[in-house]
């Protein structure tokens, strides 16, 4: 056993936690697709439930809209039925002794109109990203998105403020917005893909400003003290990329700040992969920063140990380690060996390889 912080309660925003560890948002695609993806069946509770070791939880990635889907059988949170679904597997949480956030996000670009029942994606610019959309029909490329118009960019701030209410209604301790990895609120934020020329885009203050109108929204509905927002400075996942990364989001981290907003969750490197990429201080965005930095990205038990005792950061995110690894946190308090994940399994139907993994 360890005496590490790792372990001990925090307080995350208005948040108490049992323990620093987070469960990252993970999409697993179990939601009911055919009843308007609906979360909620005895399989999704089991499966959040078998992982409330962790101090938090955030949810897999919901979308706010159907026009935010990018991915088959991913659960949404603007819908009654939905809120209903979700609110079986927070009382499942809570039960067993942890806390859930619900990661809201909007892919933006990175769909089909197979995925959003018809409409074309929507981005900051008709750009269209070299990415590949995973459709009932099978892999198609992502077509040209719509450029929003600044009455449509309102509709999506209230889409997200309406989700961070429903996530209340639906029993949620708060939101994380998902502004990482190559969805709206980034494809907003780099350059790469907001090529704007109004009050959205050139400037480093223009392209953030719609991810601080949605931090504001979910914030006037639901407190600072419940949001988050996930970032993903230096990631080209989903063709996203951006020439002064430090910048842009120097200022982002800034303006967060000064909103008193719970916590940032930093994808510290490229998504899944390396983690020594130059381009963005992360040690100065913690100093920045008041509120819990939550630092995300290949940690094992000795990184997260280290990360946290030397106060580098408040909480450390596990993603893949917890979908084989349904009682994480007690394998990592007695350095217990750790399952390895099936990939093939990771958005299969059905239970295999997502509530079937062992415990000690």
């Amino acid at each position: 056993m360890t005496t590490s912080q790792l372990f001990q309660p925090t307080r995350i925003g208005d948040i108490e936690v049992a323990n620093r560890i987070v469960m990252a948002p993970l999409t697993r695609s179990r939601a009911d697709e055919a009843k308007g993806d609906i979360p909620g069946s005895a399989m999704n509770v089991d499966y959040y439930r078998q992982r409330s070791g962790a101090g938090l939880i955030i949810s897999e990635g919901t979308q706010v809209s159907p026009v935010g889907k990018g991915y088959m059988a991913t659960p949404g949170i603007y819908s009654d039925a939905q809120v209903e679904g979700w609110k079986h597997i927070t009382k499942a949480v809570h039960d067993a002794g942890s806390k859930i956030i619900a990661q809201i996000w909007h892919v933006g670009r990175i769909t089909h109109p197979d995925l959003t029942g018809g409409p074309q994606p929507v981005a900051p610019s008709a750009i269209q990203p070299k990415v590949v959309a995973y459709t009932h029909g099978g892999k198609v490329d992502v077509p040209v998105p719509h450029a929003l118009s600044l009455a449509e960019i309102k509709e999506v701030v209230q889409q997200f403020r309406h989700a961070a209410a429903n996530a209340i209604r639906a029993g949620f301790d708060g939101v994380e917005i998902h502004g990482a990895n190559g969805y709206l609120v980034d494809q907003f934020i780099r350059d790469g893909s907001n090529h704007r020329t109004d009050e959205y885009g050139g400037s480093i203050e223009n392209r953030g400003r719609f991810a601080l109108e949605v931090v504001d929204a979910c914030v006037a509905e639901i407190g600072a003290g419940r949001v988050g927002i996930r970032l993903s400075p230096l990631t080209p996942f989903n063709d996203s990329s951006d020439s002064n990364p430090q910048a842009v989001f120097g200022h982002l981290v800034d303006e967060l700040n000064k909103r008193g907003i719970a916590f940032i969750h930093f994808i510290e490197g490229e998504t899944g992969g390396p983690r020594d990429v130059p381009g963005f201080d992360y040690a100065a965005a913690r100093q920045a920063f008041k509120g819990t930095y939550i630092a995300n990205n290949g940690y094992d038990r000795q990184m997260a140990i280290n990360a946290i005792d030397s106060g580098r950061a408040d909480a450390v995110a596990f993603g893949r380690l917890f979908i084989s690894n349904p009682d994480l946190v007690e394998r990592l308090k007695l350095n217990a060996a750790l399952n390895d994940a099936n990939p093939n399994t990771f958005y299969s139907p059905g239970p295999v390889g997502y509530t079937d993994y062992p415990a000690l």
